[in-house]
């Protein structure tokens, strides 16, 4: 059976491992790093809207590097993320932006707007 094909389908099966990894990692975390990464694990799931699976991965990752090495330097919860956690992790998607479907939107109305920009109505 044809791989790509299957992959077009489920999503990429190196992701799925990488994604696993990622759980692994957290799951070794102290228990308060551990609550906190999953907090925002699942903020970063509703509200970044990323639909590429590479980005979504890749960001998962450097949010377990910060709080792999937060956790070995005993760095407090606050000191990473701040008095607004919310501002933190919107702070931190948009080093992601590339991964969200609002980006292949905003292309999207830029091609028409500027297909259409010269023409008179």
């Amino acid at each position: 059976m044809n791989m790509g094909w299957i992959e077009q389908v489920t999503g990429s099966l190196e992701q799925k491992k990488q994604y696993r990894a990622y759980k692994a990692r957290v799951k070794e975390l102290p228990a308060n790093y551990r609550t906190a990464i999953d907090a925002i694990e699942r903020y970063v799931m509703y509200f970044g809207s990323i639909t590429k699976g590479d980005v979504m991965v890749k960001m998962l990752d450097d949010l377990a590097d910060l709080f792999e090495q937060s956790a070995a330097d005993e760095t407090p919860i606050r000191d990473i993320v701040g008095d607004d956690p919310v501002e933190f992790v919107e702070e931190f998607l948009k080093n992601y932006s590339e991964g969200q479907w609002i980006s292949k939107e905003r292309d999207r109305l830029i091609r028409a707007i500027d297909s259409v920009a010269g023409t008179k109505p």
